[in-house]
């Protein structure tokens, strides 16, 4: 199963990484210190046939073999050659590590304050309150349209002196050039949110958050629905039960595949206390029109006519546009988080700028090239497929990506990159691992089905900072997490 994704509930904080400074080397230059460093990582040296007695013994535990792992620990200045190398070269599955690649070429693409716009538009006179035509949302990709901006966005509205509107919310969603697919494709979990597919008007996440409040005088608990979607009909209460609260999602017995209602043929246990429940739409593509309708009427508006997909006529104005954050805020929710649809955003956003299309050939050829111009063209090129992780089709080596990770080092947006990853013991992903050592490490983390990985910066005791890669491809590659940890835990002791 996928690892723990955020809530998709969650508002992103205001908040500013400062850049520290760090000078981009000379292309050339960064090419030299890549060959250096790497130059025996691919012939596997002879210390790199010996494992750390830490790290084989946790593999051994978690009866993971040697040759269904790869592990890399090199120098991040890049200066010497790598403290090891294991399996280095072979091509593996890496998860949500490809998020790495992901949003270090977005911000070396795009800059730490790219920002997504999103314009509204108008095509009528607005008389007495009444907006005598449409009103026109134009999706541009921003992955942050969570449901207090869609607020803002709709207030903007209503400070033009519109209260009515007496025909469309027209959507555009051209922007992105993506085919409809089902949300149970990839695993079978259609309802979970890390299933979301990307949209150019990605609404909330296309998700639904219930929050389940115990009444013990009333014996039930009072099922809150966030966002409001206009013509679903949801369920305002379900019975309490006594006992352990255990497994109490299964025991609510939940219906949620009817788009139309929202229910419950359960109880919710009181002993559970206040709990929330994050769930995808069962009708993605209509979440984003039923989340605007609803928090149109919940604001004391009116709609005339309907919610209805259509492009903005040409020739119109913008009356107003809203503005994401900036990039390195939005990065360190998907790196932090591990948000897959927020880095299918991104990904296709490179696509949109770089090539004026925002399909997902369109992005992989964009990625590629920049690949390309700024790793290099050698062997063990990625496999980027959707640019999230969620895939199985997705391959990297860790040679490769940490010649990535070295450049990233040396790029000016080294900080914006370092901050966006979990902190080992503190932050994200990695909030409830820790090291032995008491040492620290940015790193992103993976983890799908017969998939597990870590990828990063480790700092040493010596004050030296270095790369780290390591990735399992196995049935129990979930349990080659102690391993990894016990290979972040030897690297910081140098």
């Amino acid at each position: 199963m996928p690892e723990p994704r955020s809530d998709n509930r969650r508002m992103l904080s205001d908040r500013f990484v400062a850049a520290l400074g760090a000078i981009r080397c000379p292309r050339f230059v960064d090419a030299l210190f890549l060959s250096v460093v790497l130059a025996g990582a691919g012939a596997a040296p002879s210390a790199a046939q010996t494992l750390p007695p830490s790290v084989e013994a946790a593999l051994a535990r978690a009866k993971v073999p040697r040759d269904a792992v790869t592990l890399l620990v090199a120098d991040a200045e890049g200066v010497q050659p790598p403290r090891l190398a294991w399996r280095s070269q072979v091509p593996m599955n890496p998860a949500s590590v490809m998020k790495l690649v992901t949003t270090y070429a977005a911000l070396d693409i795009l800059g730490p304050a790219f920002t997504w716009r999103t314009p509204v538009y108008t095509d009528g006179a607005v008389r007495n309150g009444v907006l005598e035509g449409n009103l026109y949302i134009q999706g541009q990709g921003d992955p942050t349209l969570v449901l207090e901006r869609l607020w803002l966005m709709l207030r903007r509205v209503q400070g033009l002196g519109i209260h009515t509107i007496a025909g469309d919310i027209v959507i555009d969603r051209s922007a992105f050039d993506v085919p409809d697919t089902s949300p149970d494709a990839f695993d079978g979990e259609g309802l979970r949110p890390y299933n979301a597919a990307p949209d150019a008007l990605l609404v909330n996440f296309k998700s639904v958050v219930m929050t389940f409040t115990p009444d013990r005088v009333s014996r039930t608990a009072r099922v809150n629905f966030e966002p409001y979607l206009a013509g679903v009909t949801t369920q305002g209460t379900v019975p309490l039960s006594d006992g352990p609260c255990g497994d109490w999602r299964a025991l609510l017995d939940a219906g949620l595949t009817d788009p139309a209602r929202m229910g419950f043929a359960g109880s919710y246990p009181a002993a559970c206390g206040e709990k929330t429940w994050s769930v995808a739409y069962a009708d993605p593509r209509a979440y984003a029109g039923r989340a605007i309708a609803g928090l149109w009427a919940e604001m004391g508006a009116r709609l005339k006519g309907q919610v209805r997909e259509g492009n903005v006529p040409a020739g119109l104005t913008p009356a107003f546009e809203i503005e994401s954050p900036p990039l390195a805020e939005v990065i360190r929710d998907i790196n932090k988080f591990s948000n897959n649809v927020m880095a299918q955003q991104v990904f296709l956003t490179l696509g949109l700028e770089q090539k004026k299309r925002g399909s997902v050939d369109s992005s992989r050829t964009a990625l590629r090239q920049w690949w390309n111009n700024r790793i290099g063209t050698g062997e063990g090129q990625p496999v980027f497929d959707n640019g999230s992780g969620l895939s199985r089709d997705g391959r990297v080596t860790a040679g490769e990506l940490a010649k990535m990770l070295q450049v990233a080092w040396r790029s000016p947006v080294m900080s914006e990159l370092m901050s966006s990853l979990p902190a080992f013991g503190v932050d994200g992903t990695l909030r409830k691992r820790t090291l032995r050592s008491g040492g620290a490490a940015h790193l992103k983390t993976g983890s799908l089905r017969d998939v597990a990985g870590v990828a990063g910066f480790v700092d040493g005791a010596s004050g030296r900072r270095y790369v780290v890669v390591a990735i399992a491809n196995h049935a129990n590659a979930g349990a080659a997490r102690p391993a990894f940890d016990a290979l972040v835990d030897w690297a910081t002791r140098d």
